[in-house]
């Protein structure tokens, strides 16, 4: 009998860590594809093809854009740090602080 216990108890466990590990997939999920999120990180993600482009296409030193890239990583440090301190989402406070950052680093390609 209490072989049988100790198995059904291990079985219990097994399933409760399951469950949690689930869970925590789901929560990743969320905060990956959060709405102010994604609109954060899918600017980023342009911006960041606009400075290749324009190196590219030699408007850009490379100097240029790597100082650039360097303001846009610091960016995303800040969204990431935010989100930690908001369950994986931003407010939108921060999104528009965030958006600022960005549209003064917007306006720096292309010139």
């Amino acid at each position: 009998m209490k072989i049988a216990r100790h198995t059904l108890i291990a079985i219990v466990l097994t399933s409760v860590a399951a469950a949690g590990s689930v869970n925590a997939l789901a929560d990743t999920h969320w905060q990956k594809t959060h709405p102010r999120r994604e609109q954060v990180n899918h600017r980023l993600e342009k911006q960041n093809r606009r400075i290749h482009n324009e190196v590219r296409n030699g408007e850009m030193s490379r100097q240029q854009a790597q100082a650039l890239h360097q303001q846009d990583h610091q960016i995303r440090q800040e969204e990431r740090a935010m989100a930690s301190q908001q369950n994986g989402h931003i407010t939108q406070q921060q999104q528009r602080t965030i958006n600022q950052q960005e549209n003064q680093v917007s306006r720096q390609i292309g010139q």
